[in-house]
């Protein structure tokens, strides 16, 4: 194959995608039959399935049981912000304050249990692997639809014993970490994001309403107080429905 050449299974995907794109295929529309691919465009049935399975790697169809292809619908990215900015005392977290805009109409589950620290978590949280520690999931939606999750976990040797031992309870509950951790003493003053790309995980497309392996984005976040780790999360958003916006002082 000359440099350059394409097999024949991407040029095939490339055309379909290029109809999918420009809503000559319409969301909700059934895929070409590989039958009907391969006459087509003049290929085997290999190559029909091959660039059938491309654009389902792509996201861009998704298989029906029993029923077929069909194109998904492709919504703008919504914009999901990030920044340095540090709540003041009595308002609610980042998310509860960009959920309280009537535009947005935001909800969310919570769950939280005490837990041994896995060897990664632990590493983050610098504590020993098996450390406790009050691990939180939740789920986030934005007008029903289900668009965030979060796992975060925060060791007991900071929180146990007091009364934000439990984030979304008690008299600090959904407050953030940088009003609740002041609460007990412990000054937040830094806080660090890693954002990272990896196929979504069976369980975690399921809650998102995605297919397993399409790709979500991952903002690994830590809190530290005077260098100490007091709490760290994993944040997951599909990476086809959001884009992820930082806007941080300049000091």
């Amino acid at each position: 194959m000359a440099f350059g050449e394409q097999p024949a299974y991407l040029r095939v995907a490339d055309d379909l995608r290029r109809k999918i794109l420009s809503g000559a295929i319409a969301p909700h529309s059934r895929l070409p039959s590989q039958a009907r691919i391969r006459r087509e465009y003049g290929v085997s049935d290999t190559v029909a399935l091959e660039a059938r399975k491309v654009l389902m790697a792509e996201g861009l169809v998704e298989g029906r049981s029993g029923s077929g292809t069909y194109v998904r619908e492709r919504p703008e990215p919504r914009r999901l912000a990030r920044s340095g900015y540090r709540p003041r005392e009595g308002e609610a977290s980042p998310f509860r304050q960009e959920q309280a805009d009537e535009d947005c109409k935001g909800t969310w589950e919570a769950e939280s249990g005490q837990e041994p620290a896995p060897a990664r978590i632990a590493a983050r949280l610098r504590i020993p692997e098996g450390g406790r520690v009050m691990r939180t999931r939740y789920l986030y939606r934005t007008e029903g639809e289900p668009m965030m999750l979060s796992t975060s976990w925060e060791p007991l040797e900071v929180t146990g014993r007091s009364p934000v031992l439990l984030p979304e309870e008690g008299p600090l509950g959904g407050r953030g970490v940088v009003e609740r951790m002041a609460a007990i003493g412990v000054v937040v003053d830094n806080v660090t994001e890693e954002v990272s790309a990896r196929p979504g995980l069976a369980v975690e497309t399921s809650l998102l309403g995605g297919v397993p392996g399409h790709v979500v984005m991952v903002v690994s976040r830590t809190y530290f107080a005077s260098g100490r780790p007091v709490e760290t999360a994993d944040v997951v958003v599909p990476a086809d429905r959001y884009r992820i916006a930082y806007h941080l002082p300049v000091r």
